[in-house]
């Protein structure tokens, strides 16, 4: 950040683990989280001066934040993840409070991308259809349409798991 103005600096050094916590709940991963957070302060550093006059640079940098998430999902959407990663990450306290918090987590993670940065911005951001369907894109219908189905698998999954804790069989 050398050169950058105070301000700028300050509010990097004031919201980076919010923005990265913001990030991991997009991605499902550290390190693409801290990347998205850092590619969105980037852009928004080059933009400071026009930002702070007119906008919050916060929802700015959110905002970012979930076009670049959606912007590599499509680039990236041929790619074949591997269920396992060959190195440890470093660990982050309060994204492994996330972690810990949720069962959830693991069914969101499986989630499609557009499904889970829908619900991420619905029901994390408290966005409406409107905004996530500028945010992302796409008409407000597919967010409406995107939204359903995401809820449907989680209720889906929420069903499995309470007949398999409840000892019930199918």
């Amino acid at each position: 950040m050398d050169g950058a103005e105070p301000a700028f600096e300050e509010f990097v050094r004031a919201r980076w683990m919010s923005l990265v916590r913001y990030g991991y709940v997009l991605t499902g991963s550290r390190h693409d989280a801290a990347d998205l957070a850092q590619e969105a302060l980037a852009r928004l550093g080059s933009a400071w001066p026009r930002v702070v006059r007119r906008d919050n640079p916060d929802a700015y940098v959110r905002t970012s934040m979930a076009r670049l998430h959606i912007s590599w999902w499509r680039r990236l959407r041929r790619e074949h993840l591997m269920p396992d990663v060959p190195d440890r990450p470093v660990g982050d306290s309060a994204v492994d409070r996330i972690d810990a918090a949720s069962e959830l987590w693991p069914v969101l993670a499986r989630l499609p991308r557009r499904q889970r940065a829908v619900l991420v911005l619905r029901y994390y951001e408290h966005r409406t259809d409107a905004e996530i369907a500028v945010l992302l894109n796409v008409s407000r219908g597919t967010v409406r349409s995107q939204a359903s189905r995401a809820l449907e698998k989680l209720r889906a999954h929420t069903s499995q798991h309470r007949e398999a804790t409840s000892g019930r069989q199918k």
